[in-house]
């Protein structure tokens, strides 16, 4: 049977920067590997990201309209690809989802036939950034302490960049613990927690990550992430340079009649280039990419105004 690990995390946590690392120590180790990008709308910048590591072990696949209204939909189209994947040869698939996700999706649709007969179930892994915001909204809490309510592993993100580490990693696990509380969720956190920079990682870390498995703690149910006020929305074709790109972004997070924009991420191209940027309100990261791109900008968060959003992007199109 195949393996199939679930990678979480909420909105720019790190996902895809850990899946990078995870998938190369992977391949070093002779596995055959499918990724499988399972986020927001139609078009994943992530998977444009994701595109050099491809290689004769390593295979990247998208579903998409991952957060269409039409949920049905995507659960066959998402069950449809896992089982084409089974039947191509890989001894893992890597599931990276979005941001904002329920995690017994995962669950259910692999203890359902066919696929309960094609998959075992790895590790589920999730990401947490160490610099997270301590005001998130009661759904955005619920959502975190969901997704690391089945971790066999919970890793922290940009421990480097805290001013003090240890009083870093005591505030992140305190926020971290209380969400689970808020949840009802008896989970020990410091049996599942790592807080070791990702950089210091050598093959022993990397290879109890490979087996640390799955645990399913109770917590408390709510219809969060079918009936929340997030959304996402999808600008195409937009045209500025690597310079207004940056000052757009930086002047979206900063107007509060957009509502609470929790992450933008995208392509430009600027001359013979691609400008990928992917930021927070709290970081912005800006590179500048070799590999073919496609213009899209996707911005997503809560309760955000779309008039505001889209005079953003004039000349776009929009969804």
């Amino acid at each position: 049977m195949v393996k199939i690990d679930l990678i979480t995390g909420f909105l720019g946590s790190g996902k895809t920067t850990f899946i990078r690392k995870y998938v190369k120590y992977l391949e070093s180790q002779g596995e055959r590997i499918c990724i499988i990008e399972n986020d927001h709308g139609s078009i994943n910048v992530d998977l444009l990201l994701l595109n050099d590591l491809k290689s004769p072990k390593v295979d990247i696949e998208m579903v998409a309209c991952a957060c269409g209204k039409d949920k049905t939909s995507h659960l066959r189209r998402y069950r449809s690809k896992l089982i084409t994947v089974a039947m191509l040869g890989y001894n893992r698939v890597i599931v990276e989802p979005s941001g904002i996700y329920d995690v017994d999706e995962f669950f259910d649709s692999l203890y359902e036939a066919p696929l309960d007969s094609f998959y075992t179930i790895g590790n589920v892994i999730t990401i947490v950034d160490a610099t997270l915001d301590a005001n998130l909204s009661k759904d955005s809490n619920y959502i975190l302490g969901s997704q690391i309510s089945f971790a066999g592993a919970v890793l922290l993100s940009r421990v480097q960049e805290l001013e003090n580490k240890e009083e870093g990693i005591k505030k992140i696990t305190s926020h971290v613990k209380q969400a689970l509380t808020d949840i009802h969720c008896p989970k020990n956190l410091d049996n599942v927690l790592i807080s070791k920079v990702w950089d210091e990682f050598t093959n022993e870390d990397l290879e109890k990550l490979r087996n640390c498995g799955y645990e399913r703690s109770s917590f408390v149910k709510m219809p969060v992430i079918k009936n929340n006020e997030y959304k996402s929305y999808f600008f195409y074709r937009f045209k500025c340079s690597k310079e207004e790109f940056i000052d757009i972004v930086k002047k979206m997070f900063a107007d509060e009649s957009a509502g609470n924009i929790l992450r933008i991420k995208g392509l430009v191209q600027a001359g013979d280039k691609w400008v990928e940027v992917n930021a927070t309100r709290k970081e912005l990261k800006v590179n500048e990419l070799v590999t073919d791109g496609q213009e899209v900008i996707i911005v997503i968060g809560e309760k955000m105004n779309k008039d505001v959003i889209v005079s953003y992007f004039p000349g776009s199109t929009h969804v």
